[in-house]
């Protein structure tokens, strides 16, 4: 009998994890990093969270060509709005944009999207995109295959008063937490927080991330136990 290779053609999808939570002074984005093709793990490495403009950002779940090409068109229509207004676009402004453009293209896309960042009008922000063009405020979002895992745990964890350094711990703690459950999550976690000061990114990797119950802990793999290991003894006789 042959193989069944179909997944080999699959359309690469983000089976992700992508949240925002909203905090006192701002917002925080966070996101894993793999990319499959079907069963086959395409990028490891991918980056999910797009900036759109200085202080607005998109945390992008679902088919990656859909959802970049919304991220570039968007960004496109925001460089003219700023132009012809001669300022920056609130949050509320690219949430509606976003919206707008998925329920449009509703029957075409397969895209849930993000959107958060701060502005001097409403402060920090998050706004919910999922599919079909539904637009949502909500002061904590996740999407993607992994936020299924979250919500239960969201509902308890955050909370209005939640500093900077809390909001990003809960952020990372969500994201591992799905990366340890569903098979679709994966890689490193990617974080933006985005307040008045500014915006700054931070990265942790797959090894230093918080291990649940029943993950096994990282270490050191055979090989590199045995390229690391004393070298062998030469007989000179």
């Amino acid at each position: 009998m042959e193989n069944d290779m179909g997944w080999m053609n699959a359309p690469h999808s983000m089976g992700t994890t992508i949240i925002a939570v909203q905090y006192k002074d701002g917002v925080v984005l966070g996101a894993d990093s793999r990319t499959t093709t079907g069963v086959y793990v395409a990028n490891r490495a991918s980056d999910k969270i797009t900036q759109l403009t200085d202080n607005v950002y998109l945390c992008r779940s679902g088919s990656a060509a859909d959802s970049q090409i919304v991220s570039d068109y968007v960004r496109y229509f925001l460089h003219q709005h700023t132009i012809q207004l001669g300022r920056p676009a609130t949050v509320k402004t690219v949430a509606k944009l976003i919206r707008e453009l998925s329920y449009q293209n509703k029957s075409n896309l397969e895209a849930g999207l993000i959107v958060a960042g701060w502005d001097k009008y409403e402060g920090g922000s998050v706004y919910g995109v999922p599919l079909g063009g539904t637009m949502l405020q909500l002061p904590f979002t996740t999407g993607g295959s992994g936020s299924a895992y979250l919500y239960g745990f969201l509902d308890q964890a955050w909370k209005d008063s939640l500093t900077k350094e809390e909001a990003e711990d809960l952020v990372v703690k969500a994201v591992s937490l799905a990366i340890a459950r569903d098979g679709a999550s994966g890689g490193v976690v990617r974080t933006v927080i985005i307040n008045s000061e500014g915006v700054k990114r931070n990265f942790y990797a797959g090894d230093k991330l918080p291990t649940w119950y029943e993950e096994i802990a990282p270490g050191i793999s055979p090989l590199e136990s045995l390229l690391s290991g004393p070298a062998p003894m030469v007989d000179t006789r």
